[in-house]
């Protein structure tokens, strides 16, 4: 398999001939959906799916979007293509087993109702959260995108997070709001804290999963 990290959120998989996408939201580039067999949405924030630039690439190229039943409400016409995902569920997109966990957002603030969320284990080796520190207990994850910056995040939390899935490896996710100094002082805490090999993509690098 491998994997595309484009800005913020996005994911773009690639695994004998399929491709999936995950989370293209307002701050990645379109061009992650092209030729797109799949896409998945973790949760119906704006920074995790664009409506408008979704519906455009669905009706280039009509393929199943699964995600929590929540994104129903925003998804307008794109909502016939969704195939609703529950926590806990197994199944198959594109021939990639994927496994999904969670069901709910992190609290942003106790005032601003909790989302749904669901994160995805892509062929028990792949790991995207979405906007929550869930930690799958079930299997062993060797790839993990953790979500290193976000208004309902904490610096301690994401570490924790991370030691608990203890992946083989990790790498920056959810860093659209970050500038160099961002970077900077947090790269440099989670590749000492981590307790993993640590790493940030600049967007468009590909790796091997």
């Amino acid at each position: 398999m491998q994997v595309t990290k484009y800005a913020h959120s996005c994911l773009r998989l690639e695994h004998d001939g399929a491709v999936l996408v995950v989370d293209p939201g307002v701050f990645s580039d379109p061009a992650a959906l092209d030729g797109a067999d799949a896409v998945l949405i973790t949760h119906e924030h704006p920074d995790h799916v664009d409506v408008a630039t979704l519906t455009r690439a669905l009706e280039r190229r009509p393929v199943p979007v699964h995600g929590p039943a929540s994104l129903a409400g925003v998804l307008g016409d794109a909502a016939e293509a969704l195939v609703t995902v529950e926590p806990g569920q197994s199944f198959t997109v594109a021939g990639v087993p994927v496994r999904a966990y969670g069901g709910q957002h992190a609290v942003i603030h106790p005032d601003i109702p909790v989302i749904q969320n669901i994160g995805y284990l892509f062929a028990d080796v792949v790991y995207h959260p979405g906007d929550a520190l869930f930690v799958p207990d079930d299997v062993q994850v060797d790839t993990l995108f953790a979500p290193i910056h976000a208004p309902w995040s904490k610096f301690s939390e994401v570490v924790d997070f991370i030691r608990a899935v203890a992946p083989r490896r990790a790498y920056a996710l959810h860093d659209g709001l970050l500038n160099d100094n961002g970077f900077g002082v947090l790269d440099r805490q989670y590749t000492a804290m981590s307790n993993t090999d640590y790493r940030r993509l600049e967007p468009g690098t590909r790796i091997d999963a």
